[in-house]
């Protein structure tokens, strides 16, 4: 996907990037390579790939949820900013929090932050378990995402936390999220929430398999959950 088929595809779904913004997708590329040489940030580094599966891809989220409101947008396990920082630079008002693990990414988040010159971010080193049972942050976001960071039935408890009543989880996923649905909706529903809808969709030039979870949060999450880091994952709620 070269940058005027990103552009025009972006267009056909309603999204008309000014030349600003073009240029930040430019410098976030520029940056994403040169660091990555130093560090681990991604496998990734053509840059048609770059645009289809980090940019457009983390976009693709807007195509079935409206980031036109003033949203408060948690992201989960960025790694180098993906989805929440290309839906940033699309959606400039919005409000973005980065949780992540590995200080050494916040570090290249907030580098890429000033070379972007993006305003309301902020990057937070910590796990999502302790994160999620900080009082500063628990339900307190309108929106959290997360991408690929682990299977359905451990992330609704590492995100949903996070989320207020009345908010929404947005979780991307590769093929065979349905199989991940199913043992994970007991996770979704003890944790306060309801599956919404599922999107899935065609990735275009590539024509790989997505899905879009949408789950709404529609009572508080019990105060146990999420448990201590690491045991989401050794024991989802099943």
């Amino acid at each position: 996907m070269n940058t005027e088929q990103f552009a025009s595809m972006l267009e056909e779904k309603g999204i008309v990037l000014t030349a600003k913004q073009l240029e930040q997708y430019e410098t976030y590329y520029k940056t994403l390579v040169e660091w990555n040489e130093k560090m681990n940030l991604t496998a990734i580094t053509d840059k048609p790939e770059v645009y289809l599966k980090h940019f457009y891809d983390s976009i693709s989220a807007s195509f079935y949820f409206n980031f036109n409101n003033p949203i408060h947008l948690c992201d989960v396990g960025a790694g180098a900013g993906f989805p929440s920082i290309p839906i940033k630079i699309a959606f400039p008002h919005l409000h973005i929090t980065i949780v992540d693990s590995l200080n050494k990414r916040i570090h290249f988040l907030d580098n890429l932050a000033k070379e972007l010159q993006l305003e309301n971010v902020r990057f937070i080193h910590d796990r999502a378990e302790t994160f999620g049972q900080n009082k500063e942050h628990r339900e307190t976001y309108d929106v959290v995402t997360a991408r690929a960071v682990a299977r359905m039935s451990v992330l609704s408890e590492l995100c949903m936390p996070l989320v207020k009543v009345g908010g929404n989880f947005i979780a991307m996923k590769a093929a065979h999220a349905n199989e991940e649905l199913d043992s994970a909706k007991k996770a979704v529903t003890v944790l306060g929430g309801r599956i919404e809808n599922i999107f899935s969709f065609t990735l275009p030039i590539e024509e790989s398999e997505r899905n879009i979870i949408l789950v709404k949060k529609e009572k508080p999450t019990p105060k146990k959950y999420p448990r201590k880091p690491g045991t989401p994952n050794k024991t989802p709620i099943e």
